[in-house]
């Protein structure tokens, strides 16, 4: 698989995992029943590794290493992403066991982190230095 063909598969990963972490916290907080649907627990997490595996491929075809010099953006975004995944968590908590308040603050947060990565992604300069 090339580069290009790698990278179209993420960016309509991210897309898709985007979209949907979207709808089921709209859906969630509306309380519709979209966001109990079955398919809206299986879907997110394919999507989810696909996007990670092309993640890796990336890595491994750019030779983009990440906690290297060259690749300290890299290993920033995954922090990020890491970062990411915690705040989609609560933010998507379906045993009830966070606040809403607490999801209220989660999603917008994620969202904030999101941005971090995709600014990231596209300027490959680190934040931090």
């Amino acid at each position: 698989m090339t580069i290009a063909m790698l990278l179209t598969l993420h960016l309509i990963c991210v897309a898709l995992s985007v979209s949907l972490f979207v709808a089921r916290y709209w859906w969630r907080y509306c309380g519709h029943a979209l966001a109990a649907a079955r398919w809206t627990r299986i879907v997110p997490p394919v999507i989810d590794t696909l996007l990670l595996l092309s993640g890796i491929g990336l890595i491994v075809k750019t030779h983009i290493l990440p906690f290297t010099e060259s690749g300290s953006w890299l290993t920033e975004k995954l922090f990020g992403v890491i970062i990411y995944i915690v705040l989609g968590f609560i933010a998507l908590d379906y045993r009830q066991a966070r606040s809403q308040q607490a999801r209220f603050i989660a999603f917008p947060l994620a969202l904030v982190v999101l941005y971090i990565i995709i600014k990231l992604a596209t300027t490959k300069i680190p934040l931090l230095g």
